[in-house]
């Protein structure tokens, strides 16, 4: 049974008051911020292994998923509507993208392809060999025209997609794999977090390391760029989480045991005044950046709680575990915030409520 817990303040993780930066422009919870519980709306069952990675489609109408099965899935909202697979990686897939128009889907894989899928029911798709060994992630910038993704090659590389598919640029620095990357809103740079204990920033344009983050103690398996790109955050197996002001360069906040296992992935709330995370603990944490402190801890992965995104407005989130489940969850807690960002999203068909089994899924 899914559950959510809310701390006591004197059990919240707590950062040096000195350091901690305030996110957003919304009220602080002592000036009439109020929230709801989050609550499980769904919860899917059809990939035969772990859930590796979730992205919304923006049109809100359907949620892709990557799994250790080889597959990806697309789970329509619409009860009446199949899911449906898409197979054509050899080897486990660790990360999947949607384009910010929806109109199409990247993966990767241990297979050390990338696959841009039509998001039809047929499974088409087309593929990019460009790094020699397990992409890890992948990523779109925000106007769709480049692709980015790391590999266990040591390599981030560049792909711009503008008139067909084709590789642009490399970069190189990171002494070990590369777990996750992802573009500023702007494009002009990227961030990196890798098994050397390291989370790199980027210029793309000049190609070049702008800055090493190198205070965690074990590897960084988590990055994400705050929605305004003033910072970034980052989660690893030492089990901390931890964001950095990109203009300073210096430790913002820092969550010593955040969770009780590897960190697994980190997500910004659009809003910017909120962080997501995952974890072996088999719990998803949701982090108040404002207070500085834990806001919620949910309880519904039978395992490893391996991935989780908030949508692109912000009103739900997804999860996947190891134990195979994708979990969608209505935020609710940011629906109260009177000077918070309107939904970027479109009007979703939402995910319904719903204990019934799943439908099948179909093979595409």
């Amino acid at each position: 049974r899914a559950r959510s817990t809310r701390p006591h303040p004197r059990n919240a993780a707590s950062i040096q008051p000195d350091t901690m930066v305030r996110f957003g422009g919304v009220p602080m919870a002592n000036e009439g911020f109020q929230s709801e519980d989050p609550t499980l709306e769904r919860t899917f069952r059809g990939h035969k292994d772990g859930v590796t990675a979730v992205a919304f489609n923006p049109n809100m109408k359907q949620l892709v998923t990557a799994s250790l099965d080889n597959s990806l899935m697309v789970w329509n909202f619409k009860p009446q509507m199949r899911s449906y697979r898409f197979s054509g990686h050899k080897a486990a897939v660790y990360s999947v993208a949607y384009s910010p128009t929806g109109d199409c889907i990247a993966s990767g894989s241990k297979d050390r392809t990338i696959r841009l899928w039509a998001p039809g029911v047929e499974g088409k798709s087309s593929v990019l060999k460009a790094h020699t060994n397990t992409v890890r992630t992948v990523s779109f910038s925000a106007d769709g025209r480049l692709l980015l993704s790391g590999s266990d090659d040591k390599t981030l590389k560049v792909h711009a997609l503008t008139g067909g598919a084709r590789f642009r640029q490399t970069m190189t620095g990171h002494m070990n794999w590369v777990r996750c990357a992802q573009f500023s809103a702007e494009a002009r740079c990227a961030v990196s977090a890798s098994d050397d204990k390291t989370v790199r920033l980027w210029d793309v344009h000049q190609n070049t390391c702008i800055h090493v983050y190198d205070d965690h103690f074990a590897a960084v398996n988590a990055v994400a760029f705050h929605p305004d790109g003033t910072c970034v955050a980052s989660g690893g197996a030492d089990a901390v989480v931890q964001l950095w002001d990109v203009r300073s360069k210096k430790l913002a906040q820092h969550y010593q045991g955040a969770h009780g296992g590897n960190v697994n992935s980190v997500a910004f709330h659009p809003s910017g005044n909120f962080l997501l995370t995952t974890s072996n603990d088999n719990t998803l944490k949701v982090w108040d950046l404002r207070e500085g402190q834990l806001f919620y801890t949910l309880n519904g992965h039978e395992g490893a709680a391996l991935c989780a995104d908030f949508s692109p407005g912000g009103d739900y989130f997804a999860s996947g575990g190891a134990d195979e489940q994708v979990m969608v969850w209505r935020t609710n807690f940011d629906r109260l915030l009177a000077d918070g960002p309107p939904s970027r999203a479109a009007k979703p068909d939402g995910p319904k409520a719903s204990n019934a089994p799943p439908a099948r899924p179909r093979t595409a």
